[in-house]
């Protein structure tokens, strides 16, 4: 195969080609003044971190989003998601936001899944070498991760519009470029650009060939391979802006180099902070500690749940980074919790904001409806909930399906879900107290189900033995 162009298409040139005229229609002249802040604001939530290069560039960061001197509008920005497990989580959100902050300003916005990259591994922040994914599994993983990038773009533009005209949001994979290449000729064309000082030099490379482990050649290489991907994304749609989290910075540094090397043009790198457990471990499946951000592996109760239970000292940065709130807003709804610091109000929002942005209005609908019953005793949030929600809830509980016969007793049901043990110590567990369907204690183990009691309107009961022991059961034949 040929060896891979390095030949740099000139700004003006591609700008050409997106039919931009002289005079920018209303909606993106109101974005574009929302946008003359953008940095400034989001440096002031706290989820732009970090500005690559700050000084000393012919262009400089702001200027790229300021038409008034010489910018150009819009830009293109991306941010890399690699598929080493198939569903995005909690410490990939803020870097999504930061995308979306750049959409809502009238920027064109790309979410990179990594599925040639996924296979070599990124060493940055990690202890180890991470364990090796074969090919099938990273091609399974990144088709769930571009499903979820595009479902959580959908989301965002259907409930969180603002009334401007925003950017693009377009999902790509890096292995639609890289199966083409032929590796001895791309590393004839692009390795000689990298010195090994420099790539040495880097933090997560020093601390990788201190320990123990070691470093890979695989690893090493891996921001030769991102740096690339920078440059293709700066070649073929125009970005100048990749962003990441704040590991990220020696692997943006690299990108730089490379392009302004190749091309005599300035790119720039911005990082968004780590997600962090009170623990101060990085949220990730590396860690053991991911909030998933899939239904199947995290539910929409759980993801609410976990914002609800922020503590008060780290609401109002939550609120700031993990929601669209303006700042007047949160600072007002943080005036009325100093208040009623028992209404969770802060929390509440959180974790409203949160969910539905990740699973919609229904999803969001449901977390609620489960922390109503679970937390809240309610029956009526128990007969609205469908068995996918009840299996979510319950996670541990066991499921049956069940005939229901005429007579059917308490002390049928309890030992057909196999809940009570046999004979009298059974028997004596619903006489003293220790079983309850739909969150009313039964004592009498002869009693005849009731349906609307026992029964809920869906055909379903929760039955609990004890404190923590749940069982649910969806009642055929009624």
């Amino acid at each position: 195969m040929a060896a891979p162009m390095l030949r740099c298409i000139s700004r003006n040139a591609w700008l050409g080609t997106q039919g931009l005229s002289g005079v920018l229609p209303l909606g993106l002249r109101e974005a574009h003044s929302a946008a003359q802040g953008l940095l400034a604001v989001q440096k002031a939530r706290g989820l732009f971190k970090e500005f690559f290069p700050e000084r000393g560039t012919k262009t400089e960061l702001p200027e790229l989003f300021d038409r008034g001197t010489g910018g150009k509008f819009p830009q293109t920005i991306y941010c890399g998601f690699d598929p080493t497990a198939d569903s995005l989580h909690v410490g990939h959100l803020l870097a999504l936001l930061g995308l979306f902050h750049f959409q809502r300003a009238g920027h064109n916005v790309i979410a990179l899944v990594g599925g040639a990259t996924a296979r070599l591994g990124d060493p940055s922040g990690r202890t180890k070498e991470r364990e090796a994914l074969d090919a099938e599994r990273v091609q399974s993983n990144a088709r769930a991760l571009s499903q979820g990038l595009k479902a959580l773009a959908a989301n965002h533009q259907q409930l969180f519009a603002n009334g401007r005209t925003w950017g693009s949001f377009t999902v790509l994979d890096n292995s639609a470029w890289y199966q083409k290449q032929d590796l001895v000729d791309f590393l004839a064309a692009v390795a000689g650009h990298f010195r090994m000082g420099t790539l040495l030099s880097r933090l997560s490379v020093q601390a990788r060939l201190k320990s123990s482990e070691g470093m890979s050649l695989a690893e090493f290489l891996y921001q030769v391979l991102q740096a690339y991907d920078f440059y293709y994304l700066f070649q073929h749609y125009g970005c100048r802006v990749q962003l990441g989290g704040s590991d990220q910075l020696g692997n943006i540094m690299s990108g730089y180099e490379f392009i302004h090397k190749l091309t005599g043009e300035d790119v720039f790198g911005i990082s968004v902070p780590l997600i962090t457990s009170t623990t101060g471990a990085k949220l990730g499946k590396s860690a053991g500690n991911a909030v998933w951000l899939n239904r199947d592996k995290t539910s929409p109760f759980e993801l609410y749940q976990f914002f609800l239970r922020q503590p008060d000292d780290l609401v109002e940065r939550y609120l700031k980074l993990f929601t669209f709130l303006p700042l007047p807003e949160i600072d007002h709804i943080m005036q009325l919790h100093v208040t009623e610091p028992e209404k969770r109000g802060p929390q509440k929002r959180l974790a409203a904001e949160v969910t539905k942005l990740v699973h919609g209005q229904e999803g969001l609908a449901s977390a609620k409806r489960c922390t109503q019953a679970l937390y809240h005793s309610s029956i009526d949030a128990l007969e609205v909930m469908s068995d996918q929600e009840l299996k979510e809830l319950f996670k541990e509980a066991s499921f049956s399906e069940l005939v229901l016969d005429p007579g059917t007793s308490v002390l049928d049901t309890c030992r057909k879900a196999n809940a009570i043990p046999d004979g009298p110590r059974g028997y004596r567990m619903i006489t003293e107290g220790g079983v309850s369907i739909n969150h009313r204690q039964v004592t009498n183990p002869e009693s005849v189900l009731v349906v609307g009691q026992h029964i809920l309107k869906n055909g379903l009961s929760l039955l609990k033995i004890g404190k923590r022991n749940f069982y649910i059961i969806k009642w055929l034949r009624l």
